[in-house]
């Protein structure tokens, strides 16, 4: 679909309907697209790299943490774009998503974006590409655009097989014998075309409509499905161990900026922000680190790759390679790292006597003792 200007008209369709169960107990509460990389949700970053590559209109599909992501993202307005929200009742595949949101989508080239995906490229050159490409029409006009990443272990993934003039010719899904090494990465580029595989397709083994049997039934019909290799770094956060190394990768980055208050007592090194209304007492801060607004940190020593979140507190400890969300109170620990804390949680040193560890978890919790 062709705009005033000439230009192909592109929407934005971002996946945010995910339970996060690999997240847990911290998705038990929270959205895992809410989940934030160096204090700032991941789902913000999608909507972010949209914005910058000119598109104006974004629906997101929401699930059972729907009014979470809605009282978060808003009308969009704020990101210099244009939210409409579409519910998706049950998981039922990332291809059920494209059917549910044909509304919306209308007869325009989208791109579609997982939510909880982080890619250090941007997505501006790879819509680019494709909306040349279908400008130019003809028989080399693409139908659909992949984003691909070499992996050690393809097994994982879907997995994309590749021809010699680089067309893309099969799609698996997690095989035992993968005929390449490139994965697919989240970001998918379609024409209205797509609209038709949706509906053409059957649900997987598991009950949902893949979206790389759409893509599969494109290259079947004929259609051309044109690829792009990933520069950089691309981390699904799904579990903690990839998050906080996310974390990390985002907090390389960082530019140093100080709205708070740092006493003459405290040592601040490296790449640092200090959000407004932080407080740094007699403390040793060694970036990158950001700390978050109206925060307290209080004869502590925070190490690189940490995030602090909004309102926490840390106190006589020890913390690095870590990510506290809102409201985290840290008192009285030797040392933390590797670690990922959820909201309002309170991790504090007991004065009991008979000593002993005491706790109280939730379900799907892990604790690792000395």
């Amino acid at each position: 679909m062709v705009d005033r200007l000439g230009c192909l008209a592109m929407k934005g369709l971002i996946l945010s309907g995910g339970a996060g169960t690999r997240l847990r107990p911290i998705t038990h509460t929270s959205a895992k697209q809410l989940v934030p990389i160096a204090n700032k949700p991941i789902l913000f970053y999608g909507i972010e790299a949209m914005a910058e590559a000119g598109i104006s209109e974004i629906g997101i599909i929401t699930g059972d943490t729907g009014a979470e992501i809605r009282a978060a993202v808003g009308d969009g307005s704020k990101f210099g774009v244009k939210v409409t929200y579409i519910p998706q009742d049950a998981p039922l595949g990332l291809a059920h998503c494209v059917l549910i949101a044909q509304d919306f989508l209308g007869d325009d080239d989208f791109v579609m974006y997982l939510g909880d995906n982080m890619l250090q490229q941007g997505l501006s050159s790879f819509v680019q590409r494709f909306e040349n490409a279908r400008a130019a029409g003809g028989a080399d006009a693409p139908s659909a655009q992949i984003l691909l990443c070499e992996v050690e272990d393809p097994r994982h993934f879907g997995v994309a097989e590749v021809d010699a003039s680089g067309e893309v010719v099969r799609l698996v899904e997690k095989p035992s014998d993968p005929p390449s090494n490139l994965a697919l990465v989240g970001v998918y580029l379609f024409d209205k075309t797509v609209n038709l595989a949706v509906r053409s397709i059957k649900p997987s083994p598991r009950g949902e409509l893949e979206i790389t049997d759409a893509i599969q039934w494109l290259v079947d019909n004929k259609h051309r499905v044109t690829h792009e290799v990933l520069k950089g770094w691309w981390i699904d956060t799904g579990k903690k161990d990839p998050l906080l190394e996310c974390n990390r990768l985002v907090l390389e980055v960082l530019q140093s900026k100080n709205e708070g208050s740092v006493d003459a007592g405290s040592q601040i090194e490296g790449r640092v922000v200090i959000e407004q209304g932080a407080i740094i007492e007699n403390s040793r801060i060694r970036g990158p680190v950001v700390i978050g607004s109206d925060s307290v940190v209080r004869n502590s020593y925070i190490g690189p790759y940490t995030s602090v979140g909004n309102k926490c507190t840390v106190s006589n400890s020890e913390i690095e390679h870590s990510v506290l969300l809102d409201g985290s109170s840290i008192s009285d620990i030797n040392r933390m790292s590797d670690s990922l804390v959820g909201r309002n949680v309170v991790v504090k040193k007991s004065h009991q006597r008979p000593s002993a560890l005491r706790l109280m978890l939730g379900d799907d919790s892990t604790v690792e003792v000395e």
